[in-house]
């Protein structure tokens, strides 16, 4: 079976310019008035980061699998990604506040770290989803990708976090943003920094029927 477009469980623009990159047809799945998707990005103790993200993002595909079956949308891929930034074994989640957004950046300073995506895809509906069954035909990646920031002047830090960029973001940061002036390397995925790895994304939806 092939799909001519795929529901896209995320509101990132990010991901959305991505998808666009690939040709990809979607749809968003917006989430519903009694859902909180933070509540599903709680960290658990001593948990490892490329565990977490991983867990993540299955939680959400789930949670995507039963909006979309609820709401009796026609049968099609769904696609999930989630992000996280990892300093060591230490997880760094959206900063919550200024003061957050500065004590993040100010860790990643002349410091490598690791981002870290998950990618799920599910073709059409599970209606087990809320069981925490996995969906027929489901696939993941993962995909870790390393940065080197070089140090970094406190009142360049001070305007980025000023600007409001940091928020909303893991790590507090975006590589497509200002702060790429401070990323000396990378290793890995670019797209994958970005928040959706596209060779791994294209893998899977190839797989599922995804037509592009």
């Amino acid at each position: 079976m092939s799909f001519e477009f795929v529901y896209l469980a995320s509101q990132s623009p990010r991901r959305r310019q991505l998808l666009d990159q690939l040709g990809v047809r979607y749809e968003v799945l917006l989430l519903g008035t009694d859902e909180d998707p933070e509540s599903l990005e709680v960290v658990l103790p001593g948990e490892d980061p490329e565990a977490y993200v991983a867990r993540v993002t299955q939680l959400k595909l789930l949670a995507a699998l039963d909006r979309l079956a609820a709401r009796g949308l026609p049968a099609a891929p769904v696609l999930c990604s989630d992000t996280t930034v990892a300093l060591d074994q230490h997880i760094l989640g959206k900063p919550l506040d200024a003061d957050e957004a500065l004590q993040t950046l100010s860790l990643l300073a002349g410091r490598r770290h690791r981002v870290i995506t998950a990618v799920a895809v599910a073709a059409g509906m599970a209606g087990a989803a809320h069981l925490g069954e996995l969906a027929p035909q489901q696939y993941r990646a993962l995909s870790v990708s390393t940065v080197d920031f070089s140090e970094i002047d406190p009142e360049q830090l001070r305007r980025y976090v000023a600007s409001g960029e940091p928020f909303g973001k893991a790590g507090a940061y975006a590589i497509q943003s200002q702060a790429a002036a401070w990323i000396s390397r990378i290793e890995g995925s670019y797209s994958g920094i970005m928040g959706l790895p596209l060779f791994e994304t294209a893998q899977l939806l190839r797989k599922v029927g995804v037509h592009f």
